[in-house]
Formats: C-alpha cells, structure tokens, sequence
C-alpha cells in the first residue's frame, strides 16, 4: 500500500485547457485503479483564475491580506467540491466531506482510500497544504501538479531561454523560489516557498510535472519515470 498526495493546480480545471473533460475522467479512471491497488491517496486542490479573480474583485475594498485569502481559499474548495463528486459519482471510496484542516484529512484518510480538499488557512496556498498533508500522513511522496512542465531558473514566459531541471535538491528548489514568507493573496509560483521549505526541512519528495498531461500524473503516483523535476535529498 502506498500513500500519496496530489496536489492539483487549479488552473487544471478552468475552460482554456484542451479536453477538460476527458482530463477529469481520466483523473478518475488513475484513481480508482490506484484504490483497486490499495493506494491511498490525497488531493489538494487549487483555487486557480476563481480565487485570483475574485481576490482582485475585492482588493479596491480590502486592504487586509488574511480577509483576501479566504476568498481564494472559497474558491479551492469549490474546485475540490467539483473532483470529489466526479470520484464519488464514479464510485470511489472518497472521504464524504471536505477536510478543513491537515489534522482532519489524515483522519479521514484513515478511514477512505481518497480525501479531496482545498485551502485551510490564510497565508497557505495549496502548495503548502499539501506538503504538510503528506508530512503528516507518512505519505510517501507529494506530487505538485502544475501548468508548467518543470521546475526553471527563471520564468520561461518572461525569459525563454530559462533553464529547466530534471532533478534538485530541496536546498535548490529553496534557491530558486525564494523567501517562505507569505505576501500576497493570489500569488503563485511553480511551488510556494513555504511548502519548499517544510519539504526541505522534513526530506519530503516533490515531483513537479504538467498536470495537464494526465498520464505523467499516473507516473507519478506508481512511482514511474515521468517527464518532469523531481525534489529529493540526492540523485539517488
């Protein structure tokens, strides 16, 4: 039996990605094979371009960052509402609530073979939920599944010749994406420095891949090579 954490971009489920559809009923069929296995698995949603656009919506009449977050945090657990029906309709012993906080998915995880959920609290993105969701439930890895097909030196949209990486270190990783402090509702980065860093200081293995290729998902529950950057203490 394996234990792992999936944490899902919410960008993964907005109308601009290709066969949207046939990505969530593929993202169902991977799942309810891994319980046929006995796997156990957690899924983070993010809130995606709803948490972003409402945050901005509500920005010219609050000034209070925490008060911000909880409308994207809303918005992540409509996006887990959305994948934890898809699974239940199809029969998926999915845990029947979404878990407010870390403590309350690893009971439910205990108990189900899958627990979907969103944000918690303000200052934590999904990110960092979901590496902590792992920590604490012994998983064996935290799969961040993304828009981008790896983690780069430098923003491939800004600078196209930014390099990208097969594998790093978390002290890497840290290098990279910067400070782990949180500063503003709605931001996003490749993975949230907070998270990097609990990574880090608990050893956690990241595997960093474009979420919108269902099939490196699958690869990267089974442990299999998929086309991505992997995070570990070494190569090895």
């Amino acid at each position: 039996m394996t234990t792992v954490i999936v944490a899902l971009g919410g960008s993964l489920l907005r109308p601009e990605i290709e066969e949207r559809h046939t990505w969530l009923e593929g993202l169902v069929s991977i799942i309810r094979d891994r319980v046929s296995m006995d796997d156990r698995i957690g899924i983070v949603v993010g809130g995606g371009a709803p948490a972003r656009e409402g945050i901005e919506l509500a920005r010219a009449l609050i000034s209070d960052e925490s008060h911000l977050d909880k409308i994207g945090i809303a918005a992540t657990r409509l996006n887990a509402t959305i994948v934890r029906e898809a699974l239940s309709d199809s029969g998926i012993p999915v845990s029947g609530t979404i878990p407010k906080s870390i403590d309350e998915a690893v009971l439910l995880l205990e108990k189900r073979q899958v627990v979907v959920m969103g944000g918690t609290n303000p200052g934590h993105t999904t990110d960092a939920v979901a590496i902590r969701f792992a920590i604490s439930s012994n998983a064996e890895r935290c799969i961040i599944a993304t828009n981008v097909p790896k983690v780069f030196d430098e923003d491939p949209k800004k600078n196209p010749t930014a390099r990208s990486y097969d594998f790093l270190t978390h002290r890497q990783l840290l290098e990279i994406v910067g400070t782990s402090v949180h500063s503003k509702a709605g931001d996003s980065q490749v993975v949230d420095p907070i998270g990097a860093q609990e990574a880090h200081d608990c050893e956690m293995p990241l595997n960093i891949l474009d979420g919108r290729k269902i099939e490196l998902i699958k690869e990267a529950i089974i442990g299999g090579d998929f086309k991505g950057t992997k995070i570990g203490v070494s190569k090895s």
